[in-house]
């Protein structure tokens, strides 16, 4: 994680969940249920959570309510919309712990995945559009992944129903408690071994 981002929110923490031979496929009653169960626990928009977050986006320019963090635009489309089995699982995760997660299909990655600062000339796509100097973003070697910290993601490496590999990236501010992030990723995993029994998982947590 780039020393200038750490600067900026230094409670940021992000546990990566690695799951491989996953077999995703089109969302089903069981994922709908998922989906259903979370409408429920939903926290209000006005939540302490949501908040950091968007302090965290108005602390390097952004104006959350034109783009607003993850959990905070996955709330507001209630009730959460079908996309496919493992999409569905880390949305779950995501709202039942207003915690913004972002999903990344390993195949279409190249090299590592980092947290950085732009500096505006990273190559994107036409969904992203360029960052702006000094927004926060993931990006691997080929360019920029995803915006904002957690506001948009590019189509290279969206998880489809063909994805086998992935990472996940569960993204904590305070005042959420690093047990808490870590139990949403054993929820998050126990959900991907629903999809998958036989799939595998690691997890890092990075400070």
């Amino acid at each position: 994680m780039d020393e200038k981002v750490r600067a900026l929110r230094p409670d940021f923490a992000v546990l990566v969940v690695a799951a491989s031979g996953l077999r995703n496929g089109p969302s089903d009653d069981r994922s709908r249920r998922w989906l259903a169960e979370t409408a429920d626990a939903a926290v209000p928009l006005d939540h302490e959570k949501i908040e950091s977050w968007r302090a965290a986006y108005r602390a390097f320019g952004a104006k959350p309510q034109r783009t607003r963090p993850s959990v905070d635009a996955l709330i507001r489309r209630m009730p959460l919309p079908e996309i496919n089995l493992v999409v569905d699982a880390y949305n779950t995760v995501s709202v039942r712990h207003a915690l913004p997660i972002g999903g990344e299909d390993i195949a279409h990655y190249q090299g590592s995945a980092r947290l950085v600062r732009a500096s505006g000339d990273e190559p994107t796509d036409e969904v992203l559009g360029e960052p702006e100097i000094g927004e926060v973003i993931w990006r691997d070697d080929t360019g920029v992944t995803c915006r904002r910290w957690n506001w948009r993601q590019c189509v290279r490496t969206r998880i489809t129903e063909a994805t086998t590999e992935a990472v996940f990236l569960l993204e904590r501010l305070e005042p959420m408690s690093i047990e808490e992030l870590t139990a949403a990723g054993a929820e998050l995993t126990t959900l991907l071994g629903e999809i998958t029994p036989e799939a595998r998982t690691e997890t890092q947590l990075i400070m």
